[in-house]
């Protein structure tokens, strides 16, 4: 493709456009090949400028700046006010604009955007559509997919991928869209036809600073008709932000518990098996049966059958598609066992979270509970405290350690939970009888060894919670990937046990 058709739609362009053939897109100098365009883009730690030179030398024919850099005069030097708009821009371009192509739903909020790209996938298969997901967990087309390295790819990565699962077959796109996707122009060049806001809670505020800033990027979705379209806007009304954002936006279709809501609850029944609910809508009442526990899952229920509505599909066909949905990796998910405890693996990392992934499994009146947590290093630390004081109030026991320390020492993020932990109960020591001692708390700086603790603490009747990673198959100590999952470490700890007990 030329130069010129590349940059057809990005404003405000200096410089001239040569005819030069263009064969790839790239914005890390190492992809760049023969024939690339290159994006320098600014980051936080890195400035995509200071690798021009670079990306040159492996062959790029042209770069766009947004200032002027020393370049040979046969490479094209194209300057604009903001590289990663002309990034997105440009690569809607050159892969051919392929949302335009499929019915689009975008999600974004804080907590739930995961479990509504997959209860929406199944409406939307439900409703004869082929949907392609783009979320947290993976990006994927039926049982074809990779794992995500981001909740929403760079704007170039995302429509490589959609023009991929278009060339496949993909006439829907489920996806979940970030704060940092908003702020860095990742999912300009779509097109929604619905998008859901699920809640509002701290979270990334070493981003976004303050939860006004985060509120004002998650609401640009809503309120950029010029950027994303005009849609019907589902927003979770009993959400203290989602109320707000429904008085902000103009005839949004409004999801909630209470009476005032478009989408609500008239009845509900909630056991271990799952929850059955009973909905009344604009478009009928619909009747939910659904594995999934928790009132916040009754909110993602509750937001799904709003996005099924404003997409104007048939009530039975939402509620098939709720039926059928598959389990979510990583959200409460449970770890088979042979002690008569229910054992489950849960993402929540915020204190808002982990404080209803909580309420939902106290609502089962397990004897005990029992929490294993830690935080995330180089990200938010003010939700450490935070996380401490949830996991305190909620437990039993709670067991503090490691999660993805990255290049923190895992004793300081430690340290930085137990200030909030300590508020509510004590610290006990490893051997403490703590049924004695009541509700308190010890630390166990090694997961591994954290998740054997808890096995070998449980009874009949008590409920284990993994919070933090979820879905992860990893953990980032330094600069590395290490390969752990928390499911695999409870079935070993579990085998363990079984062996211990069967020789002693």
């Amino acid at each position: 493709m030329k130069l010129s058709q590349v940059m057809t739609d990005v404003p405000e362009v200096t410089g001239i456009l040569d005819e030069i053939e263009i064969t790839h897109l790239a914005y890390d100098s190492r992809q760049v090949t023969a024939g690339s365009l290159f994006f320098a883009l600014r980051g936080v730690l890195m400035d995509g400028h200071d690798f021009v030179a670079d990306a040159v030398a492996r062959g790029a024919v042209a770069v766009v700046v947004e200032q002027p850099v020393e370049l040979p005069d046969s490479i094209v030097q194209v300057v604009v006010p903001d590289s990663r708009y002309a990034m997105a821009r440009a690569a809607t371009t050159f892969y051919g604009y392929p949302t335009n192509k499929m019915l689009v739903v975008g999600v974004t909020g804080t907590n739930g955007k995961t479990t509504m790209t997959y209860l929406l996938e199944s409406i939307l298969k439900q409703a004869g559509y082929a949907p392609a997901v783009i979320g947290t967990i993976s990006n994927r087309m039926g049982d074809d997919g990779v794992e995500a390295e981001h909740t929403t790819p760079e704007s170039l990565d995302l429509q490589r991928i959609l023009a991929q699962f278009h060339s496949q077959g993909a006439d829907a796109l489920v996806i979940e869209v970030s704060s940092h996707a908003l702020m860095q122009s990742r999912v300009v060049g779509l097109h929604f036809d619905v998008a859901v806001f699920t809640n509002l809670t701290p979270e990334h505020l070493d981003y976004h600073h303050n939860m006004e800033s985060y509120f004002a990027a998650k609401t640009r979705l809503f309120k950029e008709p010029h950027l994303y379209g005009e849609f019907p806007a589902v927003i979770n009304s009993d959400d203290p932000y989602g109320a707000k954002l429904v008085r902000e936006l103009n005839e949004p279709l409004s999801v909630g518990m209470h009476r005032g809501a478009d989408v609500r609850v008239s009845d509900v029944e909630q056991t271990l098996q799952g929850t059955t609910a009973t909905i009344e809508t604009p478009a009928g009442v619909v009747t939910i049966h659904s594995p999934l526990i928790g009132v916040f899952n009754l909110e993602n229920l509750l937001c799904a059958v709003g996005a099924g509505v404003a997409l104007k599909l048939p009530i039975e066909v939402i509620e098939q598609g709720l039926a059928s949905a598959n389990r979510v990796p990583g959200r409460l998910e449970r770890v088979e066992n042979d002690l008569g405890a229910l054992i489950v693996v849960d993402y929540a990392h915020t204190g808002d979270a982990l404080a209803k992934a909580l309420e939902a499994v106290a609502a089962l009146k397990p004897q005990r509970i029992i929490t294993i947590f830690g935080c995330g290093g180089d990200r938010d630390k003010l939700k450490r405290p935070a996380m401490g004081e949830v996991a305190g109030r909620y437990s039993h026991l709670s067991i503090v350690t490691s999660d993805n320390p990255r290049t923190e020492k895992p004793a300081q993020i430690i340290d930085d939970i137990c200030v909030g932990i300590d508020r509510i109960c004590s610290r006990l020591e490893l051997d403490a009888d703590f049924d004695r001692s009541g509700k308190g708390y010890v630390v166990i700086e090694d997961r591994h060894e954290a998740i054997v603790y808890a096995v070998n603490q449980l009874r009949a009747g008590d409920l284990l919670m993994i919070a933090g990673k979820g879905h992860e198959d990893y953990q980032v100590v330094g600069t590395q990937k290490i390969h752990f999952d928390d499911r695999e470490q409870v079935k070993m700890a579990l085998q363990q046990r079984k062996q211990r007990e069967t020789t002693s």
